[in-house]
């Protein structure tokens, strides 16, 4: 090969190197609030690599609070290039975190039946996210699992202005009738055909909410699915749950434009 071979190749390498994209550099960070007396604490997660304003997703937690597989699902949003923030719904900022099922029930149930704490604490968060100089306001979208997406629908209900409301696994319960009839957004149901505590008569009671309030709507129901598929316990539900993020990143994009 020839001297002037040689410096083409190098030329040519480094021309290659100069034009491949930055790679995505994932930041995390918690964040404190308060509400009333209080102490929250978030997790919110972001691509540093992205500049300007962009889109956020609004995490609820499932039953469990703000446990590490939170925030694994929490990063699984930011990889799309958005801000993702899961809110604290429990008070983990704190020290609140249940250990046990026990715990669980008992922290669920007292935002069941205080369905306005249950909104006002959401309030809290969503108000905290929107003010970051980094978050298109105009742009956020509401994930639930479990527990979450029985927040996403109470959350909704006062018109809250998501441009969708995702619902994993939604632990539905005793929405007031004509709950949509203030929400906004596209509304996006992943559930198991055979969770066996919120079956799907429950969540059909859901859909024809968004139906008389002609609220744009799809619903997904995975066979041999129970409930919690976000942590698969077999085959059927690791499908499932695979399905469930490429419906939800599919819808995010469509109503982000990205």
């Amino acid at each position: 090969m020839t001297m002037q071979h040689i410096l083409l190749a190098v030329l040519a390498a480094v021309f290659s190197l100069s034009v491949v994209p930055a790679r995505a550099e994932m930041k995390n960070q918690w964040v404190e609030y308060s509400h009333g007396e209080t102490k929250l604490k978030a997790y919110m997660v972001y691509d540093d690599k992205v500049t300007g304003r962009r889109p956020a997703v609004f995490v609820v937690h499932a039953r469990e609070g703000m446990t590490p597989k939170t925030l694994q699902l929490t990063e699984t949003w930011a990889k799309l290039g958005y801000v993702s923030f899961a809110t604290d719904i429990f008070g983990y900022g704190q020290g609140v975190l249940p250990k046990n099922v026990e715990e669980m029930t008992a922290q669920t149930t007292i935002y069941s039946k205080d369905r306005a704490l249950m909104r006002a604490r959401t309030q809290a968060g969503y108000d905290t996210l929107v003010k970051k100089p980094m978050v298109d306001a105009g742009k956020i979208a509401l994930v639930g699992y479990c527990f979450g997406g029985a927040v996403g629908v109470e959350f909704g209900a006062t018109g809250a202005p998501l441009a969708a409301n995702v619902a994993i696994h939604g632990s539905f319960r005793d929405h007031a009738a004509g709950w949509a009839k203030n929400a906004k957004g596209m509304y996006l149901i992943l559930h198991g055909a055979e969770d066996e505590g919120y079956p799907l008569p429950v969540v059909d009671k859901v859909v024809q909410e968004l139906r008389a309030a002609k609220l744009p709507f799809q619903l997904e129901v995975y066979s041999g699915t129970g409930h919690g598929f976000s942590t698969p316990k077999n085959k059927a539900e690791e499908r499932a749950n695979a399905q469930s993020i490429d419906s939800t990143a599919r819808t995010l994009k469509e109503v982000f434009g990205m």
